[in-house]
């Protein structure tokens, strides 16, 4: 063949190849693709049964049906079935799932910033700073507060520790507070981030009005250990913000403001956190069976830290001391609302335990719960969401939590573990993970 014969042909035979390069990659992309779109469908809770279920029960759930709106109810229910190895396998179910339509989390957001806490120890890897040590909060931008003591504490001065406890024991905003505070607002979102709670931001203190300017502003903080300084967290400054446009995210017809003085337009929650049903059950799946995440996506946290926290999360304030919690104010079934429904007269079943966090305001009551019977060998994970605001008012403190909201997450409850109960089960689940001896009587 002739050289300029040859160049041809050596050039022809370069851009085939690249043509069939080009045509293979392309049959590769589009098949890439529609793997990830069957994996995705295939990941997407089934619709049918909590329906047919709640359907099925006019009886408990007709007046929420009936209801125009249906009290806004999302619910997100996850069955769990083990191998012979004890290993649990998930299959979720959804009712009105809609990580668009936005709710008010309230206390919810409390048990993720309480995690990422406890991680912020662990990561400072700081000889002396731990759980327990002392916690001296300052004060740096227009009203931040200072915490010396807590007489709550059985030492009588503030901890991460006691913190955490008086969050799961009776969701307490000050402790929310302080904990927000030591983590930081923008550690709180990436960490929300690297563990792809991406329809997720928590970007403000509870109860004290916190917005604007001060939400970005965190407090700085001392932490001793036997009198000796070991750490010292800086204030630090949030520059960030993290927009999300939802629907509903304007409510009621009206509000009462900070004087109570009513004001005749919706109440915009467009600079409130946001925390959707999928992302708490996810946070609640992560914390609970962390061996059924790859390594990476598992919270930082020592075997002892998640021991204390489903401890904390299952007892009852009334068992406890130091934090204590007395009746008539407190009681079992304080922050109970599935199966309790959040009831001071509730008969509490000695067999059940509900590791959980709940949430209330604004008229939206939430739990996201996980609920097991040692005796029956049940478990399953629940998460829900009911609001009443039939007066279109938000801030009057008039809401139907009573008569609408708790007694539909008690049956919503009661019912999902009258399924589970009945439900037939290859492998029947060791539960010796979850179970605590309490201390103090109910």
């Amino acid at each position: 063949m002739k050289p300029k014969a040859l160049q041809k042909y050596n050039k022809y035979l370069l851009t085939s190849n690249y043509i069939t390069i080009f045509i293979m990659m392309k049959h590769c992309c589009i098949l890439l693709l529609m793997m990830s779109a069957l994996g995705s469908f295939a990941q997407q809770p089934d619709t049918i049964f909590l329906k047919g279920l709640l359907y099925s029960h006019p009886e408990l759930f007709s007046g929420i049906l009936n209801h125009p709106a249906q009290n806004e109810i999302q619910i997100m229910y996850t069955r769990i079935d083990r191998d012979k190895d004890n290993v649990p396998h998930f299959t979720s179910y959804s009712y009105r799932l809609n990580a668009r339509h936005y709710f008010y989390p309230a206390s919810t957001v409390k048990l993720p910033t309480a995690i990422f806490a406890i991680e912020k120890l662990n990561e400072l890897k700081i000889k002396g700073l731990s759980r327990k040590s002392v916690m001296i909060t300052d004060s740096a931008f227009a009203g931040q507060t200072k915490v010396k003591i807590d007489t709550s504490s059985s030492t009588g001065l503030p901890s991460i520790e006691n913190y955490i406890k008086k969050i799961l024991l009776v969701s307490d905003n000050d402790a929310y507070n302080r904990l927000y505070e030591f983590v930081g607002r923008a550690e709180v979102n990436q960490k929300l981030k690297k563990y792809h709670l991406n329809n997720t931001r928590i970007v403000g203190r509870l109860a004290i009005g916190d917005a604007g300017e001060s939400t970005r502003h965190t407090n700085p903080i001392d932490f001793y250990d036997d009198g000796r300084l070991v750490y010292h967290k800086p204030a630090l400054y949030d520059v960030l913000n993290y927009p999300m446009h939802l629907e509903n995210m304007l409510q009621g017809k009206a509000y009462l403001d900070s004087s109570d003085r009513l004001v005749n337009k919706p109440l915009d929650f467009s600079e409130k956190n946001v925390y959707p049903l999928a992302d708490q059950q996810m946070v609640l799946k992560r914390l609970l069976f962390p061996e059924t995440f790859p390594k990476t996506q598992r919270f930082n946290l020592k075997q002892d830290d998640y021991r204390f926290v489903y401890r904390y999360m299952s007892t009852f304030p009334t068992e406890n001391t130091k934090p204590t919690y007395n009746r008539p104010e407190y009681f079992p079934a304080y922050c109970k609302f599935l199966f309790y429904g959040g009831d001071s007269t509730a008969i509490i079943n000695p067999d059940i335990r509900i590791f959980n966090k709940v949430g209330d305001s604004y008229g939206y009551d939430i739990d996201n719960a996980y609920i097991v019977d040692f005796k029956n060998k049940v478990e399953f994970m629940l998460s829900a969401v009911v609001q009443s605001n039939e007066d279109g008012i938000l801030n009057d403190n008039k809401y139907e939590y009573a008569t609408v909201c708790l007694p539909f997450l008690k049956n919503l409850g009661r019912v999902i573990y009258q399924y589970e109960l009945n439900r037939p089960k290859k492998h029947l689940p060791d539960l010796t993970k979850f179970k605590f001896t309490y201390s103090k009587k109910k």
